[in-house]
Parts: C-alpha cells; structure tokens; sequence
C-alpha cells in the first residue's frame, strides 16, 4: 500500500465522525429513556438474536489517580481509592437488572474494560469484578477480553494477575515517549516502565498488546514524534492506535490547562501523521484502517485481509457484529435497533440504581433509513466496499435511487482516486482507504444536514 501525499492529507484535514456508531452518540435522545432500553433487551431475549447472536460487554471504571491535561474521557480524578467499593455495588445491582431482563448465561465473546483507568481498581476490587461478570454471563473460550492499562498503575505483578483473570489483550496508553511533551500534558511515565511492561506481558502470553500515540500534543514537533516512532517500533506492540489530538477546551475542561501557543501547527500535525504512515509500514504494521495498524499475524490484521472486519464503540473489532451491553457511568450500549447511553454523573447514575431503574438516560431507536445507512457505513469503514444489491435485498430499497444524491457526491472523491464507482458497487481504493472516514461521511444524512462538525476530531 502506498503512503499517501501530504497534499492530501491536507485537503482531508477536516472533522468527521469516527463512525463506532451510526448515528453517533450526539444524536442520541432523552426521550429515549431505560423503559424503552429495557423493552430492547426483552425484544433480544424473546427473539431470534438471543438464539444465534452472542454479547459483547463494555465496562467503564471512571476513576484516575491524576489528570491529562488532553483527555477526553468520562472520568472522576481521585485518590481515594475507597470510591471504588461502592461503584461495584452499583455494577452488580446494573448486572443484576440485565439479567432479570436477558436471563442468566448469556454468552460473551468480547469484554473490554475501559476509562478512566480500569487499573486504579485494587487487585481483590479486579477479581470481584470479573466474578461478578462471570456468575452472570458466560465468557466463551476463545472470545476477546481486553483491559485499557495505564502504565503507571500495573507492575508484573498485576499484569500476571490480569492473564489469570482471563483477560488475554491489553492496551497501553503512552501517548508519546519525550519526557517534555509528556510534562507538558501532565503524564509523565519513563519509555523503560513501559518497556519493562512489554517484557512482562510477552512472557505472560497475552494475545495482543496495544499502544495508543497522539499526535498533535503541546511541544510535540515531527523530529520529536520521529523519536517515539522509533521506540515504538522498538518496543513492537502487537497494535498500534494512532489518534489526532483534538484540542477543544470549551467543551473539555482539562484541556484549558493546555497552553495553546504550545500546540503544532496545522503543517507539522500533518507531516507527523505523513512520517507515521511511512514509519509503521516500513517497520511491517498493516494499516488496518483509519488510525489503526498491526502486525500481519495479528488477529485484527488477519480479519482485515480476510474481510471479517466490524467496527463498535471500541473501534475496530474481529469480533462478530452483536449487541453491546454497556455497564457502569456513561456507558453506551447497543442492542437491536437501538442505542443507549448511561447517566454521566455518579449521582444520577447511582440514584437510577436505588430506584431499582436502569441508569439509561438517552439513547435512540433507530429508523429503517438509520438501519441501512449503517450497513452502508459500516460496509465502507470494515471492508472498503459495498455492493448495492446486499443492502437492497436486507432494506427493500432501489440503492441508486434512494441515494442518488449521495452518488452524485462520491463523484468527486472518485475523482480524486479515493473510491471507484460501477453500476453494482463502491470499491474504496488502497489510497482511499486512508479516507474512508471521509467516504462514509457522504452517506452520513444528520452530517450533511447540519454540517456542524466542529465536535468531531479530525478525519485523519
């Protein structure tokens, strides 16, 4: 696969949605509310899915010892350890109202634990935890179970502890090796800690070890994100997630600690991602898609070539398309033709809960266009194609037809080299694929109607 020009890369340096869901959460409702989300888990268990469609469960710890001045995230930043206690108590009163509904056993073949930091829960608070999923669902040998880590919170110890547990993928979030760059968005972690982790994790046999990078942070320059690519393909993590950094204080509080006169340029974010590209296939990473890459021998690499590719709240996935429980503050879910998110707030999350009421607090059902729109999307971001007799024959459609507009629009982009166009399909291009973002955003009909999209980070 070629690296794309800086030149495109330029033109395409616009925001878009990351397409986990479609539509994405900002289109989410109150007025759907967990009366509806618990009629879309009674569909599930009284329905054909609850026969042939295992579960993927989402758990969300919020909790973090400190803050990063670039994150994101749903998170409480705390030192008081005691505050987790009482968080599992709710867990396993949420677990308990998803049984009631689904039934005991269901199986699982995906879990992640994410953040915050899933690891700033002790090691006996882990092991309740995982007892407490497992009573209620069964976790299929063989299934993807994976646990975000921040580096500085796990030895070999814990990492030892957590392959026991079951877990077999594990994600590091380092972000960037140089010690300047990390003082300067308050996360300062030694490359040898993460180093000494990898060791640690190979020798305990983990499936597949993550990184995640940022590019884009204060003080970061390409010469010094040079530096941390090399280390990275030092330390050779089975995946690699490489993300744009999105600075937008008014919607994120940490994020007005960052000094903005620190932050590159829109020139030196773009030849950071160009000699990325160049960096990690050089090193043999496969680009699996957007901003992910891994080894060929990879699970995620592997479905990639062999079209077996599908896309969560997570990201990328090899996992089978299925509904998603989401469990714990903010956590969304999918299950059937519906959305849902949990409430944002301890408080409300834990108030939900006492009333013996699931936490949703939003959500959407979604409408037959919805539906095929997403299979279109998620046809172009997994596989880089679409033929359009599948989605008439799944949606009763005439393809051309109900998106001749959408059509006329991807003209341009197949002028440029980024899809092919024929009278039975879309065929995204090897240089496309670096864009396909941009390509599913031509189906995405809430974007074009709004074109709102400065929420949204950059499409590359």
């Amino acid at each position: 696969m070629s690296v794309v020009s800086p030149d495109l890369l330029r033109r395409f340096d616009v925001p878009g949605p990351r397409y986990t869901s479609y539509p994405t959460a900002d289109r989410f409702v109150e007025a759907f509310t967990g009366e509806d989300y618990a009629q879309a888990l009674a569909q599930r268990r009284t329905g054909a899915a609850a026969l042939s469609l295992p579960l993927s469960l989402y758990v969300h710890i919020p909790f973090c010892e400190s803050l990063c001045y670039y994150c994101a995230c749903n998170k409480i930043i705390t030192k008081h350890h005691d505050r987790a206690a009482p968080y599992l108590r709710y867990l396993g009163r949420e677990i308990d109202l998803h049984v009631a509904q689904l039934g005991a056993g269901q199986a699982v073949t995906q879990l992640h634990l994410g953040g915050g930091s899933p690891t700033f829960l002790s090691d006996a608070e882990l092991r309740e935890l995982m007892a407490m999923l497992r009573r209620s669902f069964s976790l299929v040998p063989g299934g993807e179970y994976s646990i975000e880590i921040d580096p500085r919170t796990v030895d070999a110890a814990r990492l030892a502890l957590l392959a026991e547990l079951g877990f077999n993928r594990l994600s590091f979030g380092v972000q960037d090796f140089d010690p300047d760059v990390q003082k300067a968005v308050h996360r300062v972690q030694p490359a040898a800690q993460v180093f000494e982790l990898m060791e640690a994790a190979r020798a305990e046999g983990f499936d597949s070890v993550n990184v995640d990078l940022i590019y884009g942070l204060p003080r970061q320059t390409p010469e010094s994100f040079d530096r941390t690519l090399a280390q990275v393909a030092q330390l050779r993590p089975d995946r690699v997630a490489l993300y744009a950094y999105a600075h937008l204080p008014e919607r994120f509080k940490p994020q007005r600690r960052i000094a903005a006169a620190e932050l590159p340029g829109g020139g030196a974010k773009i030849a950071m991602l160009s000699r990325s590209l160049s960096a990690f296939l050089s090193a043999g990473y496969v680009y699996v898609g957007m901003d992910h890459f891994a080894l060929p021998g990879d699970a995620l690499a592997v479905a990639k070539r062999q079209g077996r590719l599908h896309r969560n709240f997570q990201g990328y996935s090899t996992q089978p398309d299925c509904d998603l429980i989401g469990l714990g503050v903010s956590a969304i879910g999918r299950v059937g033709a519906s959305y849902s998110q949990n409430a944002k707030t301890l408080a409300e999350y834990g108030d939900l809960l006492d009333q013996g009421r699931l936490p949703v607090v939003r959500g959407l059902a979604l409408s037959r266009d919805d539906l095929a729109r997403r299979a279109v999307i998620m046809a172009l971001m997994c596989q880089g194609q679409l033929q359009f007799e599948s989605v008439e024959l799944a949606y009763l459609i005439e393809f051309r037809h109900h998106f001749a507009a959408e059509l006329e629009a991807l003209k341009a982009l197949a002028d440029q080299g980024l899809v092919e166009l024929d009278d039975t399909g879309i065929q995204v291009t090897a240089s496309g694929w670096f864009f396909v973002r941009a390509v599913a955003m031509v189906f995405d009909r809430y974007l074009q109607a709004d074109r709102n999209r400065a929420r949204f980070s950059k499409i590359i």
